[in-house]
């Protein structure tokens, strides 16, 4: 099981909430992680600035696959495919990414996750360790 940032540019909050909904999540033909994406792994809901929170998280229920015609009708979005998502869970509140920065990394000793801080993901779809993973979803509200 790997564990996913999935990156909504912009701070969309209301087109990240439509695609967890529906359990629906495109992901775009030149994301780096786009062939290692399987069922079951998980994957928490960045939006990026101005908000800079984590929204949520979803169990993946498949890899990345075109949108039968169904899922195509149902998809609130214009991707050609994705992955369907399981188990869902929406914070409201969010989790600042200031927060999460102070617990995984809090001497500031990673320039990694310090420069995603700064600048957010620059992908929609971020691997991340099973601790960045646990560390966020123990801020949940």
């Amino acid at each position: 099981m790997a564990h996913y940032v999935f990156n909504v540019s912009g701070g969309d909050r209301g087109r990240a909430t439509a695609l967890l909904r529906a359990k629906m999540w495109g992901v775009g033909r030149d994301e780096r992680h786009r062939d290692a994406l399987a069922a079951g792994d998980l994957a928490l809901i960045f939006l990026s600035a101005p908000e800079a929170e984590f929204i949520g998280r979803a169990e993946l229920a498949t890899g990345v696959h075109q949108w039968t015609p169904s899922e195509a009708e149902a998809y609130p979005g214009n991707s050609a495919g994705g992955v369907l998502l399981a188990h869902v869970d929406e914070w409201n509140p969010g989790v600042s990414m200031d927060a999460v920065v102070q617990r995984i990394d809090p001497t500031g000793s990673n320039p990694l996750v310090q420069g995603n801080a700064a600048v957010g993901f620059r992908m929609g779809v971020v691997l991340i360790t099973a601790g960045e993973y646990e560390n966020t979803v123990a801020l949940r509200p």
